[in-house]
């Protein structure tokens, strides 16, 4: 294996990781684009893979920037991947928007809201799927 597959294949493990497993699968086509290398190689094989700071910790950080963007589509994939790794309870998923708010302005943390609710709505739907299939 190349430095460069082995560099692809640690960061595709931290993207699973931080997102779900199969998650690294939609990036696979583009495995040979400088972009993709770039974030998958360096975004997710050396800062996301950093043990200084905890994969949820590195998203708080994340969803605080993604709120101010007011993107609730870009929040849904944290708090997915934050759900299917239950990195928050109920009580911290309602409190999150709601802390925000201040800091974000209403219409962005009503964005945060609508990201968290989506997610919520898909991981059930997940996890619905995955009982039935068991």
């Amino acid at each position: 294996m190349s430095k460069n597959d082995e560099a692809w294949a640690n960061g595709c493990e931290v993207v699973d990781a931080v997102y779900g497993a199969g998650y690294s699968e939609m990036m696979q086509p583009f495995k040979d684009h400088r972009f993709n290398q770039e974030i998958v190689n360096n975004q997710f094989g050396n800062l996301w893979a950093d043990p200084a700071l905890s994969i949820r910790d590195k998203r708080l950080m994340v969803l605080g920037l993604t709120t101010m963007l007011g993107r609730p589509d870009l929040i849904e994939t944290q708090m997915t991947g934050a759900l299917l790794n239950d990195e928050f309870t109920k009580e911290q998923l309602d409190l999150i928007p709601h802390f925000l708010l201040f800091y974000a302005g209403a219409g962005n943390a009503s964005a945060l809201f609508r990201g968290i609710e989506a997610a919520k709505a898909k991981v059930h739907a997940l996890r619905q799927a995955d009982k039935a299939a068991n």
